[in-house]
């Protein structure tokens, strides 16, 4: 069963989902399982991303596991818009797959935008 918590202690995902500001959006969703578990979860979310890659709006995604065994996964995930990613997270083909999370699995998805920094990087 998976185990959503915040990331951020002041803005909920959940707040998140309602911003309908155009442009595209990143996902960071922070997963933690037993270091035993982790290719459990890999081919968890292999089947997950094939129903987010079906859907309109969606960019691409990438996947990193923690270094020396450990537990600790990230996902970055690229969306045109809040919108589109919201209706990837409301989708019943996404939210029926839950439950195949590895026990104790947790979760902290939260969204950002890229931002400009002069000299350093472009938005």
């Amino acid at each position: 069963m998976l185990n959503v918590q915040e990331l951020d202690q002041f803005v909920a995902h959940q707040d998140q989902l309602k911003d309908d500001n155009q442009g595209p959006v990143v996902l960071v969703n922070i997963f933690h399982v037993a270091p035993e578990k982790g290719d459990d979860l890999l081919a968890v979310w292999a089947n997950i991303l094939q129903t987010f890659k079906s859907q309109s709006g969606f960019i691409s995604a990438q996947f990193h596991r923690g270094t020396a065994g450990s537990g600790t996964f990230l996902n970055y995930a690229v969306w045109e818009s809040t919108a589109a990613y919201r209706a990837a997270y409301e989708n019943p083909a996404f939210r029926e797959r839950l439950p195949a999370y590895p026990e104790w699995t947790t979760a902290t998805p939260h969204l950002f935008r890229k931002v400009a920094i002069e000299n350093v990087c472009v938005a």
